[in-house]
């Protein structure tokens, strides 16, 4: 069976600086050859436990990687109604060479289903920086019957790109959440999330630029 790929939504803008970067050359710059640091402050939710989730960036510094290994949620054959809603919410510690800032391009959110006929997944994610009163979100639905893998993807064009603050130290926030909604056959239905990892087009996840020199 082909994977099932479910495209769409925008990674709308998640933070508008304050402190000029829409003044910078609206041009993306040379990956910075210091290497970005990033570790999880805190983790809170059911669909990711203590200890199940991990987060890695790439060694060229383009994209990073979200890794659950108990992230489940499921419904219908007598399950408990709570098991049919997980979410994990992670702040992320984000430390980036001096003299640059970045942005969130794309996320993709991948896992395995099994919807029987009638039942349906539903994902959503949202980001923010830390400090911000402005949230992004996207949602997606997949519909059943499924077996089979499930891909997500959220994307921005480079000019509608936000940024981070330059020379201020934000954690980046992912909020994400499985629900499956039993289907009619009574079986029990199913969705995980295996990995989250970001990309611009289908290779990059960070979207870089240098910081606006001080007057």
């Amino acid at each position: 069976m082909s994977k099932y790929l479910l495209a769409g939504g925008t990674v709308a803008a998640l933070v508008a600086s304050t402190l000029g970067i829409a003044q910078a050359q609206a041009a993306e710059t040379t990956v910075p050859s210091q290497r970005i640091e990033m570790s999880i402050n805190t983790v809170n939710g059911s669909g990711c436990p203590a200890g199940t989730a991990a987060v890695a960036a790439s060694a060229d510094n383009t994209a990073f990687t979200v890794t659950y290994s108990d992230y489940l949620a499921q419904a219908g054959g007598g399950t408990s109604a709570t098991e049919s809603r997980k979410n994990c919410q992670l702040s992320l510690n984000v430390s980036v060479p001096q003299g640059f800032t970045y942005a969130i391009a794309s996320a993709d959110y991948r896992g395995y289903a099994y919807l029987g006929s009638g039942a349906s997944l539903v994902q959503k994610a949202s980001y923010y920086f830390m400090g911000s009163s402005e949230t992004s979100s996207s949602t997606h639905q997949i519909n059943g019957p499924l077996d089979d893998n499930w891909h997500t993807n959220d994307s921005t064009n480079y000019a509608d790109l936000v940024w981070a603050p330059c020379g201020v130290t934000r954690n980046f926030n992912i909020n994400t959440e499985l629900r499956v909604s039993a289907g009619s056959s009574g079986e029990t239905s199913f969705a995980t999330m295996d990995s989250t990892d970001g990309s611009v087009s289908t290779t990059y996840q960070l979207s870089w630029m240098e910081c606006p020199s001080a007057a």
